[in-house]
């Protein structure tokens, strides 16, 4: 069964490209649009402003705080009655460097505050932290599918992994479309409709 969605998709594959087709399409006018320049960089509002965006023609909770437990495989994320206190935690956190930018963003995929899209929504939103405190983003067509699922699996206990991953897929080139772009055509591939979809608890 498909998640509850505003088309009235009832297959899960079926829902799996039509939302992979949307959400890079408004990922595309984000960027083109400048419609998260405004937003708080590093906070969960500029987060949710994301999401809200990729989302709210599919999905009635874009943007908004899941109300339910999930879990990735053997992962759980943040319990429901927590995330709050997590969410005014990661947004307390610093971003002054790349460690501290990488450790917001393992906290904030810890948190996982929405019910779906959130790897898609996280990455631009660390993209946006990094441009702004270190004028670099991630060039994640250098980062391997495998090794990044991998490492964020096991980032929440030693988070060296993933920093030294996404560190060498660093570029300076913070307003080329084509690097963006990259970033969409992955973005999908890595959330996933298998293995690594989140499921309900």
């Amino acid at each position: 069964m498909a998640l509850k969605n505003k088309l009235g998709i009832n297959n899960s594959a079926e829902l799996a490209r039509v939302e992979e087709r949307i959400s890079k399409t408004k990922a595309i006018k984000l960027y083109e649009n400048n419609i998260v320049e405004n937003c708080e960089v590093g906070k969960f509002s500029g987060l949710a402003k994301i999401h809200k965006f990729l989302f709210e023609e599919i999905y009635d909770f874009a943007g908004k705080i899941r109300t339910v437990n999930i879990a990735k495989g053997n992962f759980r994320f943040a319990p429901v009655m927590y995330l709050d206190a997590a969410l005014k935690h990661i947004d307390d956190m610093p971003q002054s460097n790349f460690d501290e930018i990488i450790e917001k963003y393992v906290e904030m995929n810890v948190a996982h505050p929405f019910r779906e899209g959130n790897g898609r929504s996280t990455r631009i939103w660390l993209d946006l932290i990094l441009k702004k405190e270190l004028k670099l983003v991630i060039d994640w067509n250098r980062v391997d599918k495998e090794d990044y699922l991998l490492a964020m699996e096991r980032s929440p206990i030693k988070d060296v992994e993933i920093k030294v991953l996404l560190k060498n897929a660093l570029t300076d080139q913070i307003d080329d479309r084509e690097v963006y772009i990259k970033g969409i055509d992955v973005s999908y591939y890595y959330e996933g409709y298998n293995t690594f979809k989140a499921k309900e608890l």
